[in-house]
């Protein structure tokens, strides 16, 4: 088994093939297929939540599925849309609400919210990617919450927006080292202590979130070993002790822990 950062450098590395993997199996195919097939006949928000598969295409490929049933609270967030800044979407926390509004704007286009792009293939683009990202998850969590920052990091607004997000906020608290205890202090002191450890801006630079990957999936790694202890070609193979492979060894060598 490889390390968590070699998990998530093969698939991060060229994200087009592994893309095209996902595509290609049958069933995100076929979903993806019919999506594609569907939406833009869909008219209004009856439509759209009357059929079900497209509904839960849509959900999942937005990072809702798990709010697939909550019907009345969906159609609140399409029914108030984002114009106002004082609507439901607007109020939430979470801003894949907005997103998904946003998307499927049909409280500022009304019926040809469907026929632009982000609700079409820009969908099955996001599904794409979301599907990658559980699968990865389902051998190793940490190469998941590390594709998942890589693709969410950049439009982050403020270290609010890392608070406010669950996986945003278990990839920094891991790479920076901060204890568990720390989410139930106040939420102001927590941004203080975030903002003066790393900026934010950081995270637009390839390079920088690069570099800030490889310092969470090492330290990852170390709490959650991918080698067992019994692994025979892991004690065979290093001296370095278990649990850890010479690669992982040399990745935290070249981090400066607790700094950026």
């Amino acid at each position: 088994m490889t390390t968590t950062y070699t998990s998530y450098s093969l698939i991060a590395r060229d994200l087009p093939r592994s893309i095209e993997r996902i595509a290609s199996q049958p069933q995100v195919a076929r979903e993806s297929e019919y999506y594609l097939s569907r939406i833009s006949e869909i008219k209004s928000i009856d439509e759209f939540m009357a059929d079900t598969r497209v509904f839960n295409y849509a959900m999942k490929a937005h990072g809702l599925e798990d709010m697939a049933y909550a019907k009345a609270f969906m159609r609140k967030v399409l029914t108030e849309g984002v114009q106002n800044e004082d609507s439901f979407a607007n109020q939430l926390a979470d801003s894949k609400y907005k997103e998904f509004a946003e998307t499927y704007n049909f409280a500022a286009h009304g019926e040809t919210a469907t026929v632009f792009t982000k609700a079409q293939q820009g969908t099955v683009d996001k599904y794409l990617r979301l599907s990658l990202e559980q699968e990865a998850g389902e051998d190793n969590t940490g190469v998941r919450l590390a594709l998942y920052f890589q693709r969410t990091a950049p439009e982050i607004g403020s270290v609010y927006g890392i608070l406010a997000d669950p996986a945003l906020y278990q990839v920094v608290q891991t790479a920076l080292g901060l204890s568990s205890d720390l989410a139930g202090t106040d939420v102001d002191r927590q941004a203080d202590l975030i903002s003066a450890r790393l900026d934010v801006e950081d995270f637009k630079d390839p390079e920088k979130l690069d570099k800030f990957m490889q310092r969470f999936t090492a330290l990852w790694e170390l709490d959650n070993p991918s080698f067992t202890a019994f692994d025979s070609s892991l004690l065979l193979g290093s001296s370095s002790g278990f649990g850890i492979s010479p690669e992982l060894m040399l990745t935290i060598n070249n981090l400066k822990l607790g700094g950026r």
